[in-house]
């Protein structure tokens, strides 16, 4: 897999602010965003967010004029790290190249409640994301399948849905999860 930029990076480069004291404004909004998501869900306090950040609420307002750009820029940010993961990925063998990013993208998912609760949004900026993600990571099953070490009859729409499942339970820890996640990849992985 080249380092060709996905369609999602374009939107987070728009977004982002030039000058450096905006710039670094910017990241600790989306960094205080993300973890208010995490914790609260998408009605987490715009306030909470921007005391986190060590922001003003005007400083918030100035980056994110409404609660669905910020929604959108941390969507679009988290989206963008999972398609640079497919990049870093790329390199290894086809079977571990696969299960690092559903790794990574199970992390995403467990720790984005506001996230899941919007992916089914149809807006221009969910498509482009969901389109970018597909992009990165359906390459890395193909490659799996093509070495014969992943289940011809599935696509990747399949694998992320079965991901998403898994991540939308609770679970009793971090460890939990990654078994129950090691399982259910092991009904992917073909018999060797």
């Amino acid at each position: 897999m080249t380092a060709t930029p996905f369609p999602v990076g374009e939107i987070v480069a728009a977004r982002r602010p030039h000058r450096k004291d905006a710039a670094r404004n910017y990241d600790a909004l989306l960094a205080a965003a993300r973890e208010a998501f995490a914790e609260h869900g998408s009605d987490a306090s715009l306030e909470d967010i921007a005391r986190r950040a060590g922001v003003g609420i005007g400083t918030l307002y100035r980056n994110f004029p409404t609660r669905r750009d910020l929604f959108e820029s941390v969507y679009a940010d988290e989206v963008n790290a999972l398609c640079g993961a497919a990049v870093e990925v790329a390199d290894l063998e086809p079977w571990e190249a696969l299960t690092a990013w559903l790794d990574r993208f199970a992390g995403y998912m467990v720790t984005k409640r506001a996230v899941r609760e919007a992916l089914n949004d149809e807006s221009e900026i969910f498509q482009t994301c969901r389109d970018s993600m597909y992009a990165a990571g359906g390459p890395l099953l193909e490659r799996a399948q093509h070495a014969g070490v992943a289940r011809p009859d599935m696509d990747f729409v399949d694998l992320l849905r079965m991901v998403a499942g898994i991540t939308a339970t609770a679970f009793d820890d971090d460890a939990q999860r990654d078994r129950v996640l090691a399982i259910a990849l092991d009904g992917v992985r073909t018999a060797r």
